[in-house]
């Protein structure tokens, strides 16, 4: 597996794997939240400055990404304060490369860079609805921040907040 940085010319089919992949989603999400995820997951946030799309590749082909964004970033539209740590985002695996670990290294590969950048935690947001997801960051020693949790659609679908402090 190669971990490296997008190129800007595959933003497009890394956005549609997103869709792809959080699409497993779509039977736990009311319509009109699946519709809202979908354009926050395909919008053009990821090319904010200082914004970096990380993908992972098995043999030539882009199996999965994630965007790392920069501390004192608007990652969420207004819904979560600045935060002084970088936060990873829009983490997804092509539903045919998922099992393969690529998560995992693209998880890891963001915490180097924030290691590296010197900051001492990391964070994430991810959908109440997402078990598997939730329970890959806690492997990770990522820990509950409730009071950074937001609820995009008051539909009662908790957008919940984790941290992990190095």
């Amino acid at each position: 597996m190669k971990i490296r940085d997008a190129k800007k010319e595959e933003l497009p089919l890394i956005r549609q794997q997103r869709v792809d992949a959080y699409s497993i989603h779509t039977d736990a999400l009311p319509e009109d939240h699946w519709n809202a995820l979908k354009k926050a997951i395909s919008s053009d946030a990821d090319t904010q400055p200082g914004v970096e799309v990380i993908v992972a590749e098995i043999d030539g082909e882009i199996a999965g990404s994630v965007a790392l964004f920069p501390a004192n970033t608007d990652a969420y539209e207004g819904y979560v304060e600045e935060l002084d740590y970088p936060e990873l985002r829009v983490l997804a695996v092509d539903p045919q490369a998922q099992g393969k670990g690529v998560a995992s290294t693209l998880i890891e590969e963001c915490i180097r860079r924030a290691k590296e950048k010197g900051y001492d935690a990391i964070g994430l947001h991810t959908g109440s609805f997402m078990k598997n997801a939730m329970k890959l960051y806690q492997k990770f020693g990522f820990e509950r921040l409730p009071k950074y949790d937001f609820e995009p659609a008051d539909d009662g679908i908790i957008v919940m907040a984790f941290r992990l402090t190095f």
